[in-house]
């Protein structure tokens, strides 16, 4: 199948563009987890917050977006059972489900697989939709990291939101214009050469 064809065809995701075989999607899963635990190990800690700012979220809505739903949703996962079972590899070298901001990692789980299946119809193929992508993938992490947070620590949910949302909205928005200027790009890069 040629690249013009997968780059035409609806419903396709950047990891489509590599021949499909089983052993293609287990290296895509594995690959993602890999990717955001890389990332993870980018953070640096927010005074008054027990959540780093890293580079986890802005890695799971790539991963997202470029390989699907459920490659999506299946590499969020190993992420998060590995570093469960105790693999240093969520933000600062974490590991284990009682830390307070695990609730983000469960909230990258969800939005890596929503941000998957609007890729599928199309949000990474211009700026406007890559940027709405982003912006609600980032809204459902803090959707359940922030809840998690206020329960994990006796935080009121305005403290929770204080320490856990606040400080990362410019961050946020860094992550989401560097997404949604290379996510089209890789298409319009992936057509030329179609």
């Amino acid at each position: 199948m040629s690249t013009a064809s997968v780059t035409s065809r609806p419903g396709a995701v950047l990891a489509d563009l590599l021949p499909a075989s089983r052993t293609r999607d287990i290296a895509l899963v594995v690959g993602g987890a890999a990717l955001t635990g890389v990332a993870a190990q980018i953070a640096l800690p927010i005074p008054g917050s027990p959540v780093p700012v890293s580079g986890q979220t802005f890695a799971a809505l790539l991963v997202g977006t470029a390989l699907g739903a459920r490659r999506g949703f299946l590499s969020l996962g190993l992420y998060a059972v590995a570093g469960m079972a105790g693999l240093p590899w969520f933000a600062e070298g974490e590991s284990g489900w009682g830390m307070p901001s695990f609730g983000y990692i469960l909230g990258m789980l969800l939005a890596a697989t929503v941000v998957g299946a609007l890729a599928r119809r199309g949000a990474d193929r211009s700026v406007p939709r890559a940027a709405g992508a982003m912006v609600l993938g980032s809204v459902i992490i803090y959707a359940v990291g922030v809840p998690y947070l206020a329960l994990s620590t006796g935080m009121t949910l305005t403290q929770a939101v204080a320490a856990g949302l606040t400080p990362f909205l410019i961050g946020d928005a860094v992550k989401a214009a560097l997404a949604m200027g290379a996510l089209p790009a890789a298409w319009k890069l992936i057509g030329r050469k179609g």
